[in-house]
């Protein structure tokens, strides 16, 4: 498979933070492959380690294996969606149930469970999955959007007009995930897709950066930053720190350097020609 290193440029860091003993995030990155991997892990003793750490191997392990056998891009007979959207699914329901199986089988695992974000940059879109409060974002010329939507308790409360943004950022009960991976059989996990433009940046995220910083300092550190991105990994993470670094705080930033749109036809062709023929 060919190779997106050329197009996209990648850098990330993870941090403990100024509070927490232990780093309980875990993040993997694949400028290759175009794949990008986020955990944020909760539980007692070391377990939210595990379930990030976990998290993060079985999904790249699971995404690298299929990107191998079948390029993102390609539509299967009667598909909508390219498989790089059953592949992100698959993956993220095999590190649930890995989790979950951990967690039944090992009293000090108990109850462990992680955020999830992954995401394939292929054929000039990037598909993202993505399960509890873990962020996605896309710097795009002057303007920061958040991609994602936290599974949350707040945002629940947020979207029923209960309380408001801003009350938000002071809300007692923040970090009230909604759904996570690992605790249970079965994971809801979210899908969507975007189209990509030579430029762009996007940051993946823990809550220990969105929790410290508000958007429009992300936006301006980002703009000030984005011609290197390990410094400007250091800059989010160093900020985060100076603001309290009250959780673990992790970072990977991607930039679009290039077209990567893929010739499908041909894929498309013998996709087709094999669905017809199962």
């Amino acid at each position: 498979m060919r190779s997106l290193s050329a197009a996209l440029e990648m850098a990330g860091r993870t941090d403990a933070g100024l509070v927490r003993e232990h780093n309980e995030d875990a993040i993997h990155f694949d400028p290759d492959l175009g794949l990008v991997i986020l955990a944020d892990g909760m539980g007692g003793y070391n377990a939210g380690e595990v379930a990030s750490g976990m998290a993060i191997n079985v999904t790249a392990e699971v995404m690298r294996a299929q990107m191998m056998a079948t390029p993102a891009h390609v539509k299967t007979a009667g598909s909508l969606w390219p498989v790089a959207h059953e592949m992100l699914l698959l993956a993220t329901d095999r590190a649930n149930l890995m989790i979950y199986q951990t967690a039944q089988a090992n009293q000090q695992c108990a109850g462990m469970g992680t955020t999830l974000i992954s995401a394939v940059f292929y054929n000039n879109c990037v598909a993202l999955a993505h399960v509890g409060d873990s962020r996605v974002y896309r710097l795009r010329g002057n303007d920061l959007e958040q991609l994602t939507k936290d599974h949350s308790f707040l945002q629940e409360q947020i979207d029923a007009g209960l309380i408001t943004e801003e009350e938000a950022r002071y809300a007692p009960y923040k970090n009230l995930v909604t759904r996570a991976v690992g605790i249970g059989s079965m994971v809801q996990t979210e899908l969507n897709e975007f189209q990509v433009e030579v430029g762009d940046v996007y940051l993946f995220c823990s809550d220990g950066l969105s929790d410290m910083l508000q958007d429009e300092a992300l936006c301006e550190l980002l703009k000030i930053s984005k011609g290197n991105l390990s410094q400007a990994c250091d800059l989010l993470v160093e900020q985060a720190n100076a603001e309290g670094g009250r959780d673990n705080i992790s970072v990977i930033l991607v930039k679009v350097l290039r077209d990567f749109s893929a010739d499908a036809g041909l894929w498309n062709k013998v996709a087709g020609w094999f669905g017809s023929s199962s």
